[in-house]
């Protein structure tokens, strides 16, 4: 018997015939003995519905009520399943985020979650119940819902399976796993058997829509063994029902993988603005004074490159924001000039970070230089690069995103099985 915590994203549970199929997965693992909690998210489209409505009801509305409304939609979904449980003969109840509970911050619409005691729901296990809990939510220190952002019921997912201790924690989505790169470009991406906690966590904040940042950093934190699942294949298929090793993706401490590959995957992020600042002073301070204003102002920085002139006393300053952000970046340096000094900013949008990610690039050298070969032979420019201990990203424009990532997926052998 094993302690099982199982999430299933809006597409899961669209509608009612696929809360049905999302009830026969879980009552497999119910039927195999094992504990099980469930966490659901809105049904698809549902909570961006209730978010049009906020904003139709006032497009300045207060973040408190606007949490009490698009919480709405887990709460529908986990009521609808609990009953569809019930139906087949599974003792099954749905509990809101408030009811475990999962305490938040008070950052409505983007709280991040403090603590879970895991006494409420390992007292229904000790009853037999299946707990369907509605995701995205928890409870602020003002008493009030607060939802997490967006994705966040794979955070909740998470968060419950460290919290009661679970074997694993199954993610269910549209995808059947984590691939070496989106198949939607690259036809030959392999789907992995397993990837490290940091490979995922690069992935994730790098491009790969498959989870949650901060779902990963949580199952790192807690090594919280994560399968990335299909709830759309067959819940009765042979394998389904493995302990150990299910149809899927793991994702895993580095030390489960055997054999490394020098780089697992190739993700990528459109929409990326390059904002370059000339003749800027060079002198002690400066880059506080400008990266400062930016993220009081919540505009995420990225790729930054500097270059010195010859005489020492300025710096050219280039970085990275998302294209969304370029015009509110902007007013933030225009009101920054006098303090700073700087001759004249210059913005360009269309940009794509490409990135190469791989535990194995610790002890492998030479892998920047394919890249950065590959990409030559292609006639790819590259803007900028920055590196970690694994992972290298490469800013180019826009247009040739797609045959960068098809070029290096390749020359990294990553399309042989």
């Amino acid at each position: 018997m094993a302690r099982i915590v199982m999430k299933f994203g809006g597409t899961s549970v669209a509608d009612i015939a696929r809360i049905r199929n999302v009830a026969r997965h879980v009552k497999r693992e119910v039927d195999a003995g094992h504990e099980v909690a469930v966490v659901v998210s809105a049904m698809a489209g549902k909570t961006n519905e209730l978010v049009q409505w906020t904003r139709e009801a006032s497009p300045m509305h207060d973040a408190r009520e606007y949490d009490a409304v698009v919480a709405s939609g887990e709460q529908v979904t986990a009521g609808l399943l609990a009953i569809t449980l019930q139906n087949m003969g599974v003792h099954a109840r749905s509990w809101q985020g408030w009811q475990i509970p999962v305490k938040t911050d008070n950052a409505h619409g983007a709280a991040r979650i403090r603590d879970i005691d895991g006494a409420f729901l390992i007292k229904r296990f000790g009853e037999g119940q299946v707990a369907v809990v509605a995701g995205f939510q928890g409870i602020g220190p003002d008493n009030r819902i607060a939802t997490l952002g967006r994705g966040g019921s794979d955070t909740s997912a998470v968060a419950i399976a460290a919290a009661v201790k679970a074997d694993r924690c199954d993610i269910y989505t549209d995808v059947d796993g984590v691939y070496t790169t989106d198949p939607r470009i690259e036809p030959k991406a392999r789907r992995l058997a397993k990837i490290s906690f940091e490979e995922m966590l690069e992935m994730a904040s790098l491009g790969a829509k498959v989870l949650q940042v901060r779902s990963v950093e949580l199952a790192m934190v807690h090594r919280v063994r994560t399968f990335v699942r299909s709830s759309f294949d067959d819940p009765d298929a042979p394998g389904m029902g493995d302990l150990l090793n299910p149809p899927g993706t793991l994702i895993c401490d580095e030390e489960e993988i055997v054999e490394q590959q020098v780089v697992t995957g190739i993700a990528y992020a459109k929409d990326e603005a390059q904002i370059s600042l000339r003749r800027v002073s060079d002198r002690p301070g400066v880059a506080a004074g400008i990266f400062g204003p930016l993220a009081e102002a919540n505009i995420n920085v990225d790729m930054i490159v500097q270059n010195i002139s010859e005489d020492g006393k300025f710096t050219d300053m280039t970085f990275t924001v998302p294209s969304g952000d370029v015009d509110k970046a902007l007013a933030v340096l225009e009101r920054l000039k006098t303090t700073i000094g700087y001759d004249v900013v210059q913005s360009e949008a269309g940009m794509s970070k490409v990135s190469v990610i791989g535990i194995g690039m610790r002890s492998h050298a030479g892998v920047a230089a394919t890249a950065f070969k590959a990409l030559a032979d292609k006639a790819i420019n590259i803007r900028a690069i920055t590196t970690s201990e694994i992972k290298i990203s490469i800013l180019i424009d826009g247009p040739y995103t797609e045959l960068a990532v098809r070029t290096l997926h390749s020359v990294y052998g990553l399309d042989k099985q």
